[in-house]
């Protein structure tokens, strides 16, 4: 099909028309499809800092949980008066007790020079054990005045009393006429332990 040059002219305006739609169209296109990328690149970074603020909060939880286990710990071993420097008197107070309570008439004990345990990192500073080896000697009517003792010891607090050994031998028949005597006699050493938290001293 053939046009003549007046058709040609006549078609000239609508064709040229049709060509700006078209680009105009295509615009319209790359313009939609650079929105919608932009749109995914903001939706993942949102996604990506969502999920950063929940790790982040993850962890605080899981920090302040140890925090009050840690601080639980601490209460407890404030209460029990292992926290700080070593308590003679006190160990001397509840021996004196123990021995009267108990009607221990035969008990001597001794405590030797404080040593380092262990020393514990930490942060801001390192968490010292030291131990205090107590060594008591003490007649008894039975076994049980023996653990009784310990009992009492333990009970008594200041400091972490952790028995290394303790021995038992028999001290032979009572005298003639004496109707309660001690027949055993118990020997221990005693290890009283202290912890001393560098940062909480400093």
């Amino acid at each position: 099909m053939k046009f003549t040059p007046e058709e040609l002219r006549q078609l000239g305006l609508p064709a040229l028309i049709a060509v700006v739609l078209l680009a105009a169209g295509g615009g319209l296109i790359w313009g939609a499809d650079a929105t919608l990328h932009a749109a995914n690149q903001r939706a993942a970074a949102a996604q990506a800092e969502r999920r950063q603020a929940t790790e982040r909060l993850a962890r605080i939880s899981e920090e302040e949980r140890e925090v009050i286990e840690k601080l639980d710990v601490y209460k407890r071993l404030k209460t029990l008066n292992i926290l700080g420097e070593e308590r003679r008197l006190e160990w001397a107070d509840a021996i004196t007790r123990i021995r009267t309570q108990r009607e221990l008439l035969d008990l001597s004990y001794r405590v030797d020079r404080q040593r380092l345990l262990a020393s514990v990192p930490g942060k801001p500073a390192n968490v010292d054990f030291f131990a205090s080896t107590m060594r008591v000697q003490l007649a008894l009517l039975h076994e049980e005045d023996l653990l009784r003792f310990l009992g009492d010891l333990r009970d008594s607090g200041n400091a972490y009393y952790a028995v290394r050994r303790c021995s038992l031998t028999r001290t032979g028949q009572p005298p003639a006429g004496v109707q309660i005597s001690p027949r055993l006699r118990g020997e221990c050493e005693i290890d009283l332990i202290t912890i001393i938290d560098r940062a909480a001293k400093g």
